[in-house]
């Protein structure tokens, strides 16, 4: 049988932890009784930050920082490694790392930038990904959770290419699962469209062509806009035993704006 542990026995690793959705998943992973963590960023400075709150809320949890730029393979794997030396396992991953994108009409996009969208936003959470596979497969299991985008699921003008790399994180993640549940280890994805009070909202609605498109998006979230602890909660189901048989899924949490 698969290995699956409690909150209070599991070792979660958050990678794009400082801020937003994945900030918000580590503290309540923490909140859930987690009390092994280790935070992964790209900036040192808003990872430290973002591990000295938690351990200052919960003061009887070890919470490590491990700054990695999730571009670079060879960075991404000495993490996990760092991570795993440091909790002693890794049962939860979650993966809640973005590349900074403004939604744009292919026609105005250089196509020299297509491949650098593409590779940013996709690249990293498959880099994760092997990166912690052999270590669950080792211990008999493990859950891992990347957070994509609707884009995956909705054709929406704006974003051909971004949605071409949410879809195959989605794809990425329903395949692994395939390939990885005979080792006890469940990938899931959530599929988050606007997040509110996050950078990559204030972003998006700064101006231009980006702005009308998530003002009319934000219109048709008829039970609200999704906030970052709204994904947190589900996140943090996918990592703990109640989901322990759900695993290839692709989850929206957008508060109505679609029902892909």
């Amino acid at each position: 049988m698969p290995v699956v542990r409690s909150y209070e026995e599991s070792a979660v690793v958050v990678a794009g932890a400082s801020t937003g959705v994945g900030y918000a998943s580590a503290l309540t992973f923490i909140d859930a009784g987690v009390r092994r963590l280790a935070l992964l960023s790209r900036s040192e400075e808003r990872g430290i930050a973002a591990r000295d709150r938690i351990r200052e809320r919960h003061p009887d949890a070890t919470v490590e920082f491990v700054q990695v730029d999730v571009d670079d393979v060879e960075q991404v794997a000495m993490a996990i490694d760092r991570a795993h030396e440091l909790l002693g396992s890794i049962d939860v991953l979650v993966s809640s790392v973005t590349a900074q994108y403004r939604p744009e009409l292919l026609f105005r996009i250089d196509p020299y930038d297509i491949a650098r969208i593409l590779n940013g936003q996709a690249l990293p959470p498959m880099f994760l990904t092997r990166s912690v596979l052999p270590l669950m497969r080792e211990q008999g299991g493990g859950s891992i959770v990347l957070v994509a985008s609707d884009a995956a699921k909705v054709a929406t003008p704006g974003e051909t290419v971004l949605g071409a790399a949410m879809a195959a994180i989605v794809t990425f993640a329903r395949t692994v699962a395939m390939e990885a549940k005979r080792d006890g280890i469940r990938v899931n994805a959530v599929t988050p469209s606007l997040i509110a009070g996050t950078a990559t909202a204030e972003r998006v609605l700064k101006d231009g062509f980006s702005k009308a498109l998530f003002e009319k998006a934000a219109k048709m979230a008829s039970l609200g806009v999704a906030e970052a602890q709204d994904l947190a909660e589900l996140i943090v189901f996918l990592g703990g035993p109640a989901a322990a048989k759900l695993t290839g899924q692709a989850i929206s949490v957008n508060g109505g704006i679609s029902a892909a």
